[in-house]
């Protein structure tokens, strides 16, 4: 009885929604400011690409430092409000204070380095810190906060070499992450960029996820040779020159051309409120066939924690239970 009269709650609340069903998409603007390291970049990487392609526009100010913690961003504004022309305040020749000022933005980012995003005691008071200050310089834009990604299961960081207090393998780097992300968005009361949820469901799917190959030994290859990384959504193994010399390397915490683009299609729904799935964008070297299946991962991740909007039948009646 429960189910159906929540069905009917439901259905009542999204009638207006599904009458506009098949209407002409309009054009969109969102201008956007994020607050993070390679992990946010990575994730945008290909964000302005899909808003294109459904013709939107995208204006978005990268505020970047590599590996940066919230801690080292308060760390940054604290600098500038002491001597705004110390460089230790500055983003290359920008305050964080000064972009913040310069326009609406719709929506800004925070998000912890990767390495410390298991341990939800480094957020703190950094994010609420940062959420303060960037309500007192964009009053009128959304804090969101992104939720990164768990490395790849077969990176070097994972198993005996785990440092003490450290995950010893992707799942429950996983789930202490997202355990972490949850929590903090809870304290300020905002919304996540289930982006590390969305890593999740693509590697833990049984016919897509990715797979280590078992054949391939580092310590004998010889360049150009690289095991078989098929789906893998991070960088993994790869050549590296310098000098003349070859140097195989792992990288198994950065994105890679799918992981980037699983993660902007995640961002695209949260940001402009519509669904990725049918973008007719594809990055080179992503088969269309997979381009597909990261589009349909994001849209279950984005709808999983309610961070979307529905605008097709298909998905009224997800959420109806139909």
């Amino acid at each position: 009885m429960r189910s159906l009269r929540r069905r009917t709650v439901l259905a009542v609340l999204l009638a207006p929604l599904l009458l506009s069903i098949g209407a002409a998409p309009q054009s969109k603007t969102v201008r956007l400011v994020t607050i993070g390291n390679s992990f946010s970049q990575n994730a945008t990487r290909f964000l302005g690409d899909l808003a294109k392609a459904a013709g939107h526009t995208l204006v978005h100010q990268p505020m970047a430092v590599g590996g940066a913690a919230m801690e080292v961003h308060w760390t940054k504004i604290q600098a500038n409000e002491k001597d705004p022309k110390d460089p230790a305040g500055l983003y290359g020749t920008k305050s964080l204070s000064g972009v913040l000022k310069t326009d609406d933005w719709d929506f800004v980012t925070i998000q912890q380095a990767s390495i410390k995003s298991h341990d939800v005691e480094t957020y703190r008071p950094f994010a609420g810190q940062l959420q303060q200050y960037v309500k007192t310089h964009a009053p009128k834009a959304e804090l969101l906060l992104h939720q990164t990604w768990a490395y790849r299961c077969d990176d070097p960081r994972f198993g005996p070499k785990a440092s003490k207090g450290e995950p010893a393998s992707r799942e429950p780097m996983y789930t202490s992450l997202t355990a972490a992300y949850a929590t903090i968005a809870k304290e300020l009361g905002v919304r996540r960029l289930p982006v590390g949820d969305a890593f999740h469901l693509a590697d833990s799917d049984p016919a897509w996820g990715y797979k280590p190959d078992a054949s391939f030994e580092a310590s004998k290859a010889t360049a150009p040779a690289l095991p078989d990384q098929t789906h893998s959504l991070h960088v993994g193994w790869r050549w590296t020159s310098k000098d003349g010399k070859q140097t195989l390397g792992m990288d198994g915490h950065h994105a890679n051309t799918a992981g980037e683009y699983l993660g902007a299609c995640v961002w695209y729904e949260v940001l402009f409120k519509e669904s990725a799935v049918g973008n007719t964008f594809a990055p080179k070297g992503l088969s269309p066939e997979d381009a597909k299946v990261l589009q349909d991962i994001a849209h279950r991740a984005g709808l999983g924690v309610q961070v979307w909007t529905v605008d097709t039948e298909a998905d009224a009646r997800r959420l109806l239970g139909a």
